[in-house]
């Protein structure tokens, strides 16, 4: 009997949310590089067509339904300690490394005083489409902010890191027409307190170190290098390791087994033994934390702006959802509740990425500018902070605008949620940043005045209340560590609103710093009253196409 034709009309539904210029269809990403080059702007709409494009989304898609597989040993026993990833995750990093999210930062010549904002801006867009294969390029970007420490070392390794070119081919580096780089700080005992690793180097006297021991996270383990930390007869050290020798030879290192993680499943992560591994030490031995903190602050705005770039997917998809679907006799997004919590979601997401992107400004002017860099070093963890930690609600938030279709693994909406909780935990969890902002301000009054004079030059007369309350908040901290996370979320939020004076329309400032500094705590979203124009808002910052 032959198979029945299904005949049933699908009505009501939304179309797929693809084929879209993720730069030129989103006016908040515009107005957030507005200033750069016009080659910038060019460049990054080529990028928003090729990145919004159905056959990248599909990329995405199919790399974390097919996650890596470790294969210990070839067909004859040999150890090689290989990653297999299927091919879409290597259509993606050649993608990626050709745009030069893994080195533009570094660039000799190119994007000049705006090379942050800029390679923010195509990271914000790469992460809507696919997160897990960003992680080898944040690490290999900021691992140079380390090698600055080693200038022989940055001198064989520089050029290839720059290279537009993806080589995943298992071989030493030197034979390669590019390379990638990751990490391993992290051991089974300690955690974020590096201080405790127990991994060993001894100097063999040959120009190379020899390490011992294990890292229980070692991000990205098809790496061409690492940079790892071990402990020296001097102190807590920073090593370069390479995954094969300068001869060619394997490295003695074993993957013991891949992470079976939440998210991020596209991307390996791996436990690693080092059975007196070859590598070359970084900067001075006893000053490892030294020589890669630059390294952590680079990852650490990268943790932001992919936050930022998933939520902004999400709430697009949500947006484009209820423009389409009608339910009760109206489209879904002229329904007054709907409405405002879009508009709610929107506000955090339109904040989070003016927060991310300020943050990326004062990178570019830190060399030129003192109270640049005091705000930087203020702010990267306070922003780090809070635009990780609102991604996994509002996301969720977003898959209940939509409903069932956006639970189901078809929709992009699942990962995106599994993607969300890992940008707050990776290179330090919320402790972690409180703590840090304490570090700063206990060394320094200097960048907490940097960053008042940002909100008091942004807001203008209705600072001075906003100026008290982050004076009063800072006392309270000093005074009471256990309180460091109010501090942060409220400087956090604070140059958020800041940030949305400087770039959008003052309705939309206003609106946040109502909603979010004016007001007691919230826990759900929705709360906008009626003297906010939420559609207006929708329209503006998710235009319909």
């Amino acid at each position: 009997m032959p198979p029945v034709a299904d005949t049933h009309e699908v009505t009501n539904q939304s179309p797929p949310f693809a084929g879209v210029n993720l730069f030129t269809s989103d006016p908040s990403l515009g107005a957030l590089v507005e200033g750069v080059p016009q080659g910038i702007v060019d460049q990054l709409t080529a990028h928003g067509q090729a990145w919004g494009s159905p056959e990248t989304f599909e990329l995405g898609r199919i790399a974390n339904q097919s996650p890596p597989v470790l294969k210990t040993h070839d067909p004859i026993g040999n150890r090689v300690d290989l990653v297999e990833f299927h091919p879409a995750y290597h259509a993606l990093m050649r993608r990626s490394v050709a745009a030069g999210l893994h080195s533009s930062t570094w660039d000799a010549e190119g994007e000049g005083g705006s090379r942050t904002v800029a390679r923010a801006a195509r990271m914000f867009m790469t992460a809507q489409v696919e997160a897990g294969h960003i992680c080898p390029m944040t690490m290999t970007n900021a691992s140079v902010a380390a090698l600055a420490h080693a200038p022989e070392l940055a001198d064989r390794w520089l050029p290839l890191i720059r290279s537009r070119q993806y080589d995943s081919s298992a071989r030493a580096a030197a034979e390669k027409s590019g390379v990638t780089l990751g990490m391993g700080m992290t051991e089974k005992q300690g955690g974020s307190d590096v201080a405790s690793n127990t991994t060993e180097a001894e100097d063999s006297r040959d120009g190379m170190w020899r390490l011992t021991g294990h890292k229980w996270f070692l991000s990205a383990p098809m790496s061409d290098a690492f940079l790892v930390l071990a402990q020296a007869r001097e102190g807590l050290s920073c090593f370069l390791m390479p995954r094969f020798l300068p001869d060619g030879t394997k490295n003695a290192t074993r993957l013991i087994r891949l992470k079976d993680k939440l998210g991020n499943r596209s991307n390996a992560s791996a436990e690693i033994e080092l059975e007196g591994a070859g590598a070359w030490l970084v900067g001075e031995a006893g000053r490892g934390v030294q020589t890669i903190i630059d390294m952590v602050t680079l990852t650490r705005l990268d943790c932001a702006v992919a936050s930022a770039g998933l939520m902004r997917i999400a709430v697009a998809e949500a947006v484009h959802h209820t423009r389409y679907r009608r339910a009760f006799g109206a489209a879904l997004i002229d329904q007054p509740l709907m409405t405002r919590v879009l508009a709610d979601i929107a506000l955090d997401q339109v904040a989070a990425a003016a927060l991310t992107f300020r943050l990326a400004e004062s990178y570019d002017r830190a060399g030129s500018s003192p109270a640049e860099a005091a705000f930087a070093r203020l702010m990267t963890p306070a922003v780090k902070y809070w635009v990780t930690k609102i991604a996994p609600p509002l996301i969720g938030e977003a898959m209940e605008c939509i409903g069932g279709n956006a639970y189901v693994e078809e929709s992009k909406l699942p990962r995106l949620y599994r993607e969300a909780p890992v940008n707050a935990i990776w290179e330090g969890a919320g402790n972690m940043m409180a703590l840090d902002v304490m570090r700063v301000l206990r060394k320094s009054s200097e960048p907490l005045e940097s960053v008042l004079a940002n909100v008091e030059d942004a807001l203008g007369g209705t600072a001075k209340s906003t100026l008290n309350v982050l004076r009063a908040a800072t006392a309270v901290a000093l005074a009471d560590e256990g309180s460091a996370r109010i501090l942060t979320e409220q400087l956090a939020m604070t140059v958020a609103a800041a940030a949305l004076r400087r770039r959008f329309p003052s309705v939309i400032a206003d609106a946040f710093l109502e909603t979010r500094l004016g007001k007691p705590w919230r826990t759900t979203y929705g709360m906008l009253d009626s003297r906010f124009d939420a559609k207006a808002f929708l329209n503006y910052a998710y235009p319909a196409g």
